[in-house]
């Protein structure tokens, strides 16, 4: 399937996923987000998939939110009439709360609004040295709905999430990275070596093991602990009669390496 707003490149298990509008800083309209909805939906289902990796067109956005220019010109009404073609949410991600895949945001510039609410749905976050992060809505009269009040107090510390969530304070690579918000900065030309790099390692793993580990974490963070720690999660229980269970002991048995099949 072709796309105007995104390029998509399928590797052997990787799907790599480009903003392909940087003549408007990879913003993103409508017709972008039904894009991106239907090629992570592909992406969840496809069996062969098994990472994904996000990033934008150009040297100087990953995304600058939602485009505002198009609202301007469109309205409103329209705006959320499209959207409803789109319902997992800003970027195709931030309402997909059961993908159990991972995905990985390779972030080569600026990440504003709805652009930095996309990286914080991802699972990992590889940045270039000149990236930076930001929630500038209340500057335009608007709220970081698409998860970004939500997701960004949970993932740093309280106070400083209200710095960037209230008075618009921007986070440089460095600093995400320092709280923890960034797994690695590289320099732009060792950013997407890095990302696959990094998606390589997880695919060490069997598929249906890094799955259901996924959909621990993310279920289980809602849960008590006590009933986490006893919960049978369904990619759990499909992990423990699939193939890949007989490979994996098997494979340390015999000094090879596994030859995963993702079922």
């Amino acid at each position: 399937m072709s796309f105007e707003y995104i390029q998509v490149d399928k590797g052997e298990h990787v799907t790599t996923v480009t903003l392909n509008r940087p003549e408007r800083m990879n913003a993103l309209h409508p017709y972008a987000q039904i894009e991106l909805h239907q090629t992570f939906n592909e992406f969840q289902q496809d069996p062969e998939q098994w990472v994904a990796i996000i990033t934008g067109a150009g040297d100087k956005a990953f995304c600058a939110g939602n485009d505002l220019k198009f609202q301007a010109e469109h309205g409103a009404a329209k705006v959320r009439e499209l959207r409803k073609n789109a319902p997992s949410g800003f970027g195709g991600l931030h309402r997909r709360l059961r993908c159990n895949k991972p995905i990985i945001a390779a972030v080569n510039g600026l990440a504003l609004g709805g652009g930095f609410e996309i990286v914080l749905s991802c699972d990992i976050v590889i940045a270039a040295q000149r990236a930076f992060f930001g929630l500038p809505e209340p500057r335009v009269g608007l709220l970081a709905a698409a998860g970004g009040v939500h997701r960004l107090p949970r993932q740093i510390p309280h106070h400083v999430a209200m710095g960037v969530i209230l008075a618009g304070k921007r986070l440089t690579a460095e600093q995400a990275h320092h709280y923890g918000l960034v797994n690695e900065v590289v320099s732009a030309d060792k950013l997407m070596e890095t990302a696959n790099d990094w998606a390589n390692e997880i695919m060490l793993g069997a598929p249906l093991s890094i799955q259901a580990s996924k959909e621990a974490v993310t279920l289980g963070l809602g849960m008590p602990l006590e009933h986490a720690v006893d919960a049978n999660f369904p990619t759990m229980m499909l992990m423990q009669t699939s193939e890949d269970l007989i490979e994996g002991p098997k494979a340390f048995a015999e000094k090879r390496k596994p030859k995963w099949k993702g079922r």
